[in-house]
């Protein structure tokens, strides 16, 4: 079975509840439509319901009628919801009159259903840019106890079954942190490998890569590197981690040997932790298409509940795999 078979199936055992805040949006009502018709998760799609009716009828979908449509300007749980955001960003000066504009906003909707416990994650960014995807979910839903650094994994799917977990690595961060710290890389890395066993079923190798390996340069940016390594392996011994390896010595196994000899992760790597987001989207986007890579994602990573991100050049398909992956968080958290 392969990785996506894995996680729909996963889904459809857990029926997990995803709001989508973009109801009138064309692919995400289709990718709604077939959730439903698969019985993969429960959907609320946000939005006018007759307009979203008009519009599913108009495209030939049938499974509508069983999703669940929220208006955002009139519901029973509006004025609940505007004191639940008053509490909770009482101390940013959030007025009432505010809370009651925002709340009409799908995407502060979606995030404050999901505070409230009324959905179980959310899926957007179709006809919405990252940052304003995001910054309701920091708002109210907020990172993971212990957790300050939310990042972006790609699984990246080979069509060469030689790297990785079967042709299957992770990577990250690619999506979120511009220049994460030593302490941030590594709680990225420790994220990472809950994202990997969640997800993927498969146990992390994790490789902190670098334009150095075991010494090879000396630059403060290979030595960002082998403290977050260090740091991973102080408060997560656990976990299988080494660094810093440039990425031919983490994913080939006979120059793995010659540049770290006795390294149990060099020419073994399943997880890629990238030093900067510069490099990681760069890597990301480079295997996808000189490798035609399938490049699943980005997975938001250390939020309190599953909140993902879509490219607005996403397809139907897109949707329907990232609602799944939403699903499996759910069922994880």
């Amino acid at each position: 079975m392969d990785f996506m078979q894995n996680i729909i199936r996963n889904a459809k055992k857990n029926r997990k509840h995803i709001v989508l805040p973009e109801g009138l949006e064309e692919r995400t009502l289709r990718a709604a439509d077939h959730v439903t018709a698969n019985d993969i998760a429960r959907i609320t799609l946000l939005g006018d319901p007759d307009a979203i009716r008009r519009k599913a009828a108009s495209l030939g979908l049938k499974n509508i009628e069983n999703v669940n449509i929220i208006n955002p300007g009139s519901h029973p749980q509006k004025a609940a919801y505007v004191d639940l955001m008053l509490e909770l960003r009482k101390a940013k000066g959030l007025t009432r009159q505010e809370a009651e504009r925002l709340v009409e906003d799908p995407l502060y909707l979606g995030a404050v259903m999901i505070k409230a416990g009324h959905a179980d994650g959310e899926v957007a960014g179709a006809m919405n840019a990252t940052g304003d995807v995001l910054r309701p979910a920091f708002q109210y839903v907020k990172t993971r106890p212990g957790t300050t650094v939310v990042s972006g994994a790609f699984f990246m799917i080979l069509k060469d079954k030689e790297y990785g977990n079967d042709g299957i690595l992770v990577f990250a961060d690619c999506a979120v942190h511009p220049n994460p710290s030593d302490r941030e890389l590594a709680e990225i890395a420790v994220t990472s490998a809950g994202t990997t066993r969640a997800l993927g079923g498969f146990e992390p190798k994790i490789a902190m890569l670098s334009f150095s390996t075991k010494g090879s340069a000396r630059h403060e940016m290979a030595d960002k590197v082998i403290r977050a390594t260090q740091i991973v392996k102080e408060t997560a011994p656990q976990l299988a981690i080494d660094g810093e390896l440039q990425a031919d010595a983490a994913l080939v196994p006979a120059i793995g040997a010659s540049k770290a000899p006795g390294s149990n992760i060099a020419g073994k790597a399943n997880v890629l932790i990238f030093p900067t987001l510069e490099a990681g989207n760069i890597g990301y986007k480079l295997v996808q298409r000189l490798a035609h890579a399938e490049a699943i994602g980005p997975v938001l990573q250390g939020m309190a509940a599953p909140i993902n991100d879509l490219s607005r050049g996403c397809s139907v398909d897109d949707i329907i795999k990232m609602i799944a992956i939403t699903a499996n968080q759910a069922a994880q958290s």
